[in-house]
């Protein structure tokens, strides 16, 4: 078989479900004008040539194993990856979740880079051994200092230099492209046009507690234009129940449930707030989507969301809806100086801290392997 003359980077994803398509966007993009080639591999999905043209990757592969073919030991996909490492000159693997990781370990001797997006991922047993086991191949990174922590908590004799922060992020000015106007986007999800509308967007999931931020906009409304409406955008297993809740707490006529809307981050400037009331979000980049919007924020103070949110926003303990009501009722008072100042306020962090550019800059810093930048 061929090998490849071009230094590439391998970016091992295990599906591009939800937010997974951009996260391999989002690291493809940190190898512009570096020297690499970048191959992205996504573990399970049928080849589609729209995943293909959103990875900025110069090369996708698509295995296109199912969730169930790719449970136990995973061999077929172990084989799979050896064949296409053994082809091409990869100088490191970068792997989203454990799934990945674990399978890049066993097909390749290469340095691997852990991305990860979620809590918990070192609490087993089985996967701390194993994380011991190729320590030496192995940098972690958590898509939040929030993260990042929870998995120097489980791998407490790792270096703190070898379990990192990267942040998500975004390309600002494409999404600011993609984003309607103020009455195209209300007229697009049918909402009210005079409405003062708090927006919500998120699976109908327990983790995501929409259940108190309906208890907290009930106990807010005294306060809130008359107008006031709350828009949901996002299905789940829990919707007959918030319904019921919204019915039980008298705000039913001013609660709109708009189901799964496709590419929700188009519309967020229909709204004048938004609140994400996630229980231990691990990061939110439904945040981000609103600051590029220039739409005010009001979240809970806990996981990633803080490391967002934290000076420009407002920020209230997790559950707690008289905090919440309190909040949505500071920011219905803001008046048109303050609203500038917040947009302000939110651009400077977006740049600085979550877009694409800023975010290259920081990989390029963190404790790599001396491998990762032979071809920089």
């Amino acid at each position: 078989m061929t090998r490849s003359a071009e230094p590439r980077v391998l970016q091992f994803c295990h599906g591009y479900d939800g937010p997974f398509l951009d996260c391999a966007r989002q690291y493809a993009s940190l190898f512009e004008g570096s020297g690499y080639r970048v191959t992205t591999v996504f573990l399970t999905g049928a080849p589609d040539p729209d995943v293909a043209a959103g990875c900025a990757s110069d090369e996708v592969l698509f295995l296109d194993y199912s969730s169930k073919e790719v449970r136990g030991l995973k061999l077929g996909a172990i084989r799979d990856l050896r064949e296409i490492a053994r082809s091409r000159d990869f100088r490191f693997c970068i792997a989203h979740r454990f799934k990945p990781l674990y399978i890049a370990a066993l097909a390749t001797r290469l340095p691997i880079i852990g991305v990860h997006h979620a809590f918990g991922v070192y609490k087993r047993l089985p996967r701390r051994l194993f994380a011991k086991l190729f320590r030496k191949r192995l940098t972690l990174l958590g898509v939040s200092n929030a993260v990042r922590d929870d998995i120097r908590q489980c791998l407490p004799d790792w270096p703190a230099e070898r379990i990192e922060t990267l942040y998500n992020r975004i390309d600002v000015a494409a999404l600011r492209a993609q984003q309607v106007d103020r009455l195209a986007a209300r007229q697009q999800l049918r909402l009210p046009e005079d409405a003062w509308i708090v927006g919500n967007v998120g699976r109908l999931h327990p983790d995501k507690d929409q259940a108190t931020l309906l208890r907290g906009f009930a106990a807010a409304l005294p306060k809130l234009p008359e107008n006031a409406r709350l828009a949901i955008l996002g299905s789940g297993r829990l919707e007959d129940e918030l319904k019921d809740l919204a019915r039980e707490l008298g705000i039913a006529q001013q609660v709109l449930f708009l189901g799964q809307v496709p590419e929700a981050r188009r519309y967020f400037k229909a709204f004048d707030i938004f609140a994400l009331s996630s229980d231990h979000e691990p990061f939110g980049m439904v945040l981000l989507e609103a600051m590029a919007a220039g739409v005010p924020l009001i979240a809970t103070a806990c996981g990633g969301a803080r490391e967002v949110v934290e000076g420009l926003g407002i920020l209230f303990p997790l559950g707690d809806d008289m905090a919440l009501a309190e909040g949505l009722g500071h920011l219905s008072a803001l008046d048109a100086r303050q609203r500038r100042a917040c947009v302000a306020a939110m651009d400077a962090r977006l740049q600085e801290h979550f877009s694409d550019e800023a975010v290259r800059r920081q990989f390029w810093k963190l404790a790599l392997p001396s491998s990762f930048n032979d071809a920089k």
